[in-house]
């Protein structure tokens, strides 16, 4: 599918934070489909790339995840311990490398191939971060550390070995409730049979 010829013009950027993360306002012209041109604000989260990986034990049939504390999530008053699948920033590292490394210091799980499935903006309104999907299958025999996340960096993870099937269903009940681990769920729930 061809993009259209730009029918955006960045009119002005300011940045109203530079903490963690990077917040811009910013104003551009926009054009629509019919022609007319819109003086439209914005803002954006800089984030950087990241990457995530469900783990899946064929012979076991389970996924192993992760549940940790979420300040977003909790000043929504939603559950702030949300089970999710390993993920991490790639900190200028390739994305397999990235997730290795994260599967590793959050899980202990060490990984002998990872799958690359996809690429997706899970929240592209308004955040410029780009999730790179992988999976990977694993056996008890690759768990060779504790995980639980850095200690440098204060993570509290709990790791988590749930079947299949139940780790699905608490898609339903509202326990899983974080997009990229629905998204591999649902990903590993259609391709079960080519998983093993």
């Amino acid at each position: 599918m061809t993009q259209p010829k730009s029918r955006v013009k960045i009119a002005g950027e300011e940045t109203l934070s530079n903490g963690w993360t990077r917040l811009s306002s910013y104003l551009l012209d926009y054009i629509d489909r019919k022609g007319a041109t819109h003086r439209l604000k914005r803002e954006v989260y800089h984030r950087t790339p990241a990457a995530c990986i469900l783990l899946y034990d064929p012979r076991r049939d389970l996924v192993v995840l992760v549940r940790q504390f979420r300040l977003a999530v909790h000043l929504n008053g939603d559950p702030a311990w949300m089970i999710e699948v390993p993920a991490g920033l790639l900190d200028d590292d390739h994305p397999e490398a990235a997730i290795r490394r994260e599967a590793m210091e959050e899980t202990g799980y060490r990984l002998r191939d990872a799958r690359f499935l996809f690429k997706s903006y899970t929240s592209p309104g308004a955040v410029t971060e780009v999730v790179h999907f992988f999976a990977a299958l694993i056996d008890i025999a690759d768990r060779v550390a504790e995980g639980g996340g850095l200690d440098e960096e204060h993570e509290d993870i709990e790791v988590l070995e749930i079947p299949l099937d139940e780790a699905a269903a608490m898609i339903e009940t509202g326990e899983i409730f974080d997009a990229k681990t629905i998204m591999l769920l649902q990903w590993a729930l259609l391709n079960r049979g080519k998983l093993s």
